[in-house]
Parts: structure tokens; sequence; C-alpha cells
């Protein structure tokens, strides 16, 4: 099977090309191309194909063999994908995701015809957790909600881009033992499809720091899903402005919420690492 390896802002996924080849089982393959001793190593695998709805497919899964619901950092790199691999000409394209059909815009060097940046419109942001997430508990909202883990008190602010997150603002993100308390967050109760968690420090209005644990996959360089909900979660808590930089540990993603129609805008760069053959 013939793959490629791109990241975005170090988020990096497999990708396989479904025009030309065929996967029967992504979650055991995502499994075993996705460990980072004995397979290819990867946050996850992506599955581009044809569709009826949209312009193609995204279908990703995660480290683990879960299937992901979007990940905005592997739509961008799809977008590079479809346009500089010769499977569109399109520099608009409408690409149908778990959570919906997703709209890509292709910033495109026009001396070397090469994909410098996308930007993904990533949908409305929701803010019920018992709708997003069907949870047994009323919540119609999670702002600042206290929630206590091994003794200690996190305030979560609940976004979902199509996939939840929980969003702590805090300062010292740098020294987190993220390793430890992600994943009690991550398989909470409260959340019983679990959640991505994003640790947050806030720089200044319009430029925020984030670490991300996320959900199947424990903690990546970057996550744009992550990093559009917790630009929206400071909005909300008064914390940023309705557009700014998130600094994650792979790179920087520029995220924008309108706000009066509800919809958020991720940009960044996306690039090719190597293409390879798997048996």
């Amino acid at each position: 099977m013939q793959f490629e390896k791109m990241q975005a802002a170090g988020n990096d996924y497999i990708y396989v090309n479904l025009f030309e080849e065929q996967v029967n089982d992504p979650e055991i393959l995502s499994r075993r191309i996705s460990d980072r001793h004995f397979g290819v190593g990867s946050d996850g695998l992506v599955l581009i194909g044809p569709d009826t709805e949209g312009d193609f497919s995204m279908k990703m899964y995660n480290a683990d063999g879960s299937e992901g619901a979007m990940c905005g950092n592997a739509a961008r790199c799809v977008g590079k994908y479809l346009y500089e691999r010769g499977l569109t000409t399109k520099k608009e394209i409408s690409l149908n995701t778990k959570s919906g059909i997703k709209y890509l815009s292709l910033t495109v060097n026009p001396q070397s015809n090469e994909v410098e940046s996308v930007r993904v419109n990533m949908g409305k942001a929701i803010f019920s957790a018992s709708d997003s997430l069907r949870s047994q508990v009323t919540l119609p909202e999670m702002v600042n909600y206290p929630l206590r883990v091994n003794g200690q008190e996190y305030h979560i602010t609940f976004v979902s881009m199509g996939n939840p997150h929980a969003v702590i603002f805090m300062d010292g993100i740098d020294n987190l033992e993220i390793e430890k308390i992600g994943p009690q967050i991550e398989h909470h109760p409260l959340f019983p499809e679990r959640t991505n968690v994003e640790f947050i420090e806030v720089t200044d209005r319009t430029h925020l720091k984030m670490r991300v644990w996320e959900r199947g996959s424990g903690e990546t360089l970057a996550c744009g899903s992550g990093a559009c909900a917790s630009l929206v979660a400071g909005v909300i808590t008064g914390r940023c402005e309705p557009k700014a930089s998130v600094q994650l540990k792979g790179g920087t993603l520029e995220v924008e919420w309108e706000k009066d129609n509800n919809q958020v805008f991720l940009t960044g760069d996306a690039h090719f690492v190597f293409r390879g053959e798997i048996f």
C-alpha cells in the first residue's frame, strides 16, 4: 500500500489515497501504522476518497484505532494533497467529514503552484455538552465549570467543533504533567464519549499558548479543532479577542470566530514529509 506522511503544525498523519488504494480495516491499520517504534509513526491515519455530497471525503482515525470526527490540521493537509497531487484544480474545496461538510480555501503560490496555506471553515461552535456528547448529565453549557480531579479543581469551558473539547485556562502549562491529568479528564464520567483536553495560557488578548491531550492519541504537537475551541472559549470567558494566534508545540495557527453567524476559521500551512510503501 502506497502512503504519504504529512504534517501541519507538527500534527502528523499517514495519508492514503482511496482512489488508488483499498483499506479494509482502517482501525487495525491505524494502530499498526501509527506506532512510532514498530510502524511508520504518526498521530493517526487519514483516508482521502470520493464523495457524493462534497468534492471529496476525509476519514480520520486516531493512533488507538478509534475514528475521529474532525481534525483541522488534517483537513489542511488534505487540501494540499488534493491540489498538489493533481486530484483537483479547485482552490475552493468542499470536504465531507464525520462532523459534516468543511470548506477549504487554498492559497497557491503562482510561481511554484504549491499550496502555501489553507483556510478551513470549521463550522459552528457548539456549547451544549449534553447535546454534543449525549451525556446523562443535564448541562446546557459548561463555562468555567468546576471539575475536581486528584484533589485539584480545574475550571472547564466546553466547546465542540464537531468533536468535544474541554478547555482549561491556567498558567505554567510548560511545567504541566499533562500525561497524568490529560487522560483522567479525557475519560471522566462527565464525558461518556471521552473528550479532547486543551490547557491554555493567555499571553495577551490576541495570543494564546496551548498544550493538548487528544482523545485517542495522547499529547500531540498540535490540534486544529482544539485551537478553534480554545479561542472560542477564550472569547466567551472574556480572555481574548475573536481573532488570535494560537501557539502550539508544533507551530502557530491563526483562528478567527465570526460571532454574528457563529463560524470559526482556521488558517495555517501544511507540509509533505515523505512517501512510502507498507507491506
